[in-house]
């Protein structure tokens, strides 16, 4: 009798996670599906189904701070670069102390974006959300800014496999922070409605 209790607890127990996991599922899908990058949208996000679930507000905070996490990861990483001298070239040298200070503009506007989505008002909301936006916008192209002054020798080299690894890290940023705007653009177009948290 215990064994036939136990396995119906356990089955219990199981049926009522994989539920979860699907309807935590299904809330990341439904808030990833107005971004530009989907599979990344979710995966990166997957963590706040259950806090967000159905409110463009928190995913809209949700997918700012991840590319805030990101941006900063990136940072740390360019600063160990020119701090180990890994890139060799003058072009490159300068390209990387450009892209570290478009990261910090990146940072400055994230931080800022995630200040306002934290005090969002109704009566300053189609404010607030032109003001995020704009700095979202202006992220993205610090982002993509940073990549522009890097040059490829020979690509074997050391210092060209070190400018596809910055390269790889820039871009998943940018792609980070594009399905940010776009979730912030869900939320200008839904409205606060009920959606605050």
């Amino acid at each position: 009798m215990k064994i036939l209790v136990t396995k119906i607890l356990i089955f219990t127990l199981f049926f009522s996670w994989v539920k979860n996991t699907i309807s935590g599922d299904a809330y990341v899908r439904d808030a990833c599906s107005v971004t530009r990058y989907q599979n990344l949208c979710i995966h990166s996000l997957a963590s706040f189904s259950h806090t967000a679930k159905k409110s463009p507000s928190i995913w809209a905070r949700a997918g700012v701070s991840v590319s805030i996490g990101e941006a900063k990861n990136v940072t740390q990483y360019l600063n160990r670069l020119k701090k180990q001298k890994s890139i060799k070239g003058r072009r490159n040298v300068i390209a990387l102390s450009d892209c570290i200070e478009c990261f910090g503009d990146t940072l400055d506007n994230l931080h800022r974006s995630l200040g306002i989505l934290r005090k969002l008002d109704a009566s300053e909301f189609d404010v607030q959300m032109g003001d995020v936006t704009t700095w979202l916008s202006a992220a993205l192209t610090d982002e993509d800014t940073c990549l522009d002054g890097f040059e490829y020798d020979d690509p074997d080299s050391y210092t060209s496999k070190q400018i596809r690894g910055v390269r790889f890290k820039v871009s998943r940023v940018t792609y980070i922070t594009s399905n940010a705007l776009a979730l912030v653009n869900k939320l200008a177009s839904t409205g606060l409605g009920i959606s605050i948290h």
